[in-house]
C-alpha cells in the first residue's frame, strides 16, 4: 500500500498582501500561498492543506515575527469563531484593503475603463454594529485541547458554528457584534437551560429541545427574541419564555417556533407570539420600516442609511422618473427614494418580502410604489416594461451570485439612462458590469464598509448609458 503523499511545509514566509475573500498572501517561489489569521508583514511557517498547480492553501503553524500593522485581537473567541477574522488589522487598514479589493476585482475581472474609486465610506461603529444575530444550541460544544484531556462536565453550547465543523458549536461568552441586551439575553438563557436541565439540540441524532436563538435590535430601541424549539413541551417552553420576559422587560417582541424539520431555517415555519408585539420598527429619516421575525433588513442599520444615501445621490432624481428596484427585498431602497420619483417598481423573489414592502409603503403613506413577487429573470421582460412603463433609472441589488444573464440582457434592452448597481460581492459585480459595458459606462464607484472586522465590502456603481 502506497503512503499518502505528504503536503509541503513552508518555513519563514513573509505575508505580502491580502487578496479576495480576505485571505492573506505569501509566496514560495512561483507559488502563491493563501492563509488566514495573518496580516501583511507577518513572517510565518505554513502547513499546506490544499495544493494546486499555481497556488496552495495553508494554515499558520508558527509566527516568527509579527507585523507592525498587526493589532491585538479584542475577542477571546478569536481564532476559533469564524467571525471578525480581521480584528487583528487596525480599522483604517481594513478600509484600505477593502478599497483595494474592490479596485482589483473590477480591474482583473471586469477589464473595463473606470474612474478612480471614491474613498470607502467607513462605519461609525466598528464593533456592536449588527442588529441581528442567530445562535445555535448544541450538545456538541467545541472543546479546547486542555478540555479534551479531561472529563467534560458540560457538553452544551449556545453560540456559533466552528468553521468547517457543522456539528461543533463554540459557546460564546461575549460577542462584539451586537449591542446589549444581546449578550445578557443569550447568557441568561444559556444559564437557565443548564440549571434546569433543558436538552440542547443534537444535529446528528435529531434530538433535543432547544434549537436556535435569534436576537434582533433596532435603531428605535426595540428588541425581538425568537427561540426555536425542536419539539413541543408546553410547560417547559412557557416556563422558559416567562423567565425571559420577567428578566428582560426591554424585550418588546418575544416569539417562538416549533421547528422539527431537517434544517434550521424558519422562513417556512409558523412563528408564534408569546408576549409583546409581532414586529419591531427600524427608522431612517422620517421613514419607518416594519420588521417581522422573517423580514430581511440590512444588518448594520446606521451604515445601511449611508448606503441608501449613496444610491439616492447617484440617482439624482428630479421627480419625473420611473425607477425600477430589482431584488427589492422588503422595499427599503424603493421606499427610501420614492418621494423623489414619479413611480417606483420593485421586484423580489420572496413573496413574504413583497408583502412587507407593500406594508412599509402603506405605513409611510407612500402611494407611488408597486411591488411584484417572482423570479426576476422571468418577470422582467418586454410585457412587464410595457405594463409598468419604461424605466429611466434601474437600481439593482442582487445576492452574492450576481445577476442572471437574462436579467443583464433585459437591462441592456431596457433603455434606462442610468443603472445603479449595489453589490455585496465585487467579483460577481465585475462580471456583470463587463456584460453591460458595451451599452453602459461606469461613472462613479463608491465602496461602503457594512461589516467591520471582516473582509466583506459593499460597492455601489453608477452606470450611464453610452451616447
Amino acid at each position: 500500500m502506497s503512503r499518502k503523499k505528504q503536503k509541503p511545509f513552508f518555513e519563514g514566509l513573509t505575508i505580502e498582501d491580502i487578496g479576495s475573500e480576505g485571505k492573506a498572501i505569501a509566496r514560495n517561489g512561483d507559488m502563491i500561498v493563501f492563509t488566514t489569521y495573518a496580516v501583511p508583514g507577518d513572517i510565518v511557517d505554513l502547513q499546506v492543506t490544499k495544493k494546486r498547480k499555481k497556488y496552495a492553501e495553508a494554515n499558520v503553524t508558527k509566527y516568527h515575527k509579527y507585523s507592525d500593522e498587526r493589532t491585538e485581537n479584542f475577542c477571546t473567541h478569536f481564532g476559533v469563531c469564524g467571525g471578525c477574522k480581521w480584528q487583528i488589522l487596525p480599522y483604517e487598514k481594513q478600509l484600505y484593503y477593502k478599497q483595494k479589493q474592490v479596485k482589483d476585482q473590477l480591474q482583473r475581472i471586469g477589464k473595463m475603463a473606470m474612474p478612480e474609486l471614491l474613498p470607502i465610506l467607513k462605519s461609525q461603529k466598528d464593533t456592536f454594529y449588527r442588529n441581528k444575530l442567530e445562535f445555535t444550541f448544541s450538545n456538541k460544544r467545541w472543546l479546547t485541547a486542555e478540555e479534551m484531556n479531561n472529563e467534560i462536565k458540560n457538553p452544551d453550547a449556545l453560540g456559533f458554528h466552528v468553521p468547517g465543523l457543522f456539528d461543533k458549536i463554540i459557546n460564546i461568552d461575549k460577542c462584539w457584534l451586537q449591542p446589549e441586551p444581546s449578550n445578557k439575553i443569550r447568557n441568561f438563557i444559556y444559564k437557565y437551560a443548564i440549571e434546569n436541565g433543558l436538552s440542547f439540540f443534537d444535529i446528528k441524532a435529531k434530538s433535543g429541545f432547544l434549537r436556535t436563538l435569534i436576537i434582533r435590535t433596532s435603531s428605535t430601541g426595540e428588541v425581538m427574541v425568537i427561540i426555536s424549539f425542536y419539539r413541543e413541551n408546553r410547560r417547559i417552553r412557557e416556563e422558559l419564555l416567562m423567565n425571559i420576559k420577567n428578566e428582560f422587560p426591554e424585550i418588546t417582541s418575544l416569539l417562538y417556533v416549533i421547528n422539527s424539520k431537517g434544517n434550521d431555517t424558519i422562513t417556512d415555519q409558523q412563528i408564534e407570539l408569546f408576549s409583546g408585539s409581532e414586529f419591531i420598527f427600524e427608522q431612517m429619516e422620517e421613514l419607518k420600516f416594519k420588521i417581522g421575525p422573517k423580514s430581511f433588513y440590512q444588518t448594520n442599520s446606521e451604515q445601511a442609511y449611508n448606503l441608501y444615501k449613496v444610491v439616492r445621490d447617484f440617482a439624482d432624481l428630479k421627480g419625473d422618473e420611473t425607477v425600477y428596484d430589482l431584488y427589492t427585498g422588503t422595499g427599503t431602497i424603493a421606499n427610501f427614494v420614492a418621494k423623489l420619483a414619479k413611480k417606483v417598481v420593485g421586484i423580489e423573489y420572496v413573496p413574504e418580502a413583497i408583502e412587507d414592502a407593500k406594508e412599509n409603503s402603506a405605513i409611510n403613506n407612500i402611494t407611488n410604489t408597486s411591488f411584484y413577487s417572482g423570479d426576476i429573470k422571468s418577470i422582467l421582460n418586454n410585457d412587464f416594461i410595457l405594463k409598468n412603463g419604461q424605466p429611466d433609472i434601474i437600481i439593482t441589488d442582487p445576492p452574492r451570485a450576481g445577476m442572471h444573464d437574462n436579467v443583464v440582457e433585459t437591462l441592456v434592452k431596457s433603455g434606462a439612462r442610468k443603472i445603479i448597481y449595489v453589490s455585496c460581492n465585487p467579483a460577481t459585480q465585475a462580471r456583470d458590469l463587463a456584460m453591460l459595458d458595451a451599452t453602459y459606462e461606469i461613472e462613479k464607484i463608491q465602496p461602503v464598509d457594512m461589516f467591520p472586522q471582516t473582509h466583506h465590502v459593499e460597492n455601489v456603481v453608477l452606470l450611464g448609458k453610452r451616447l
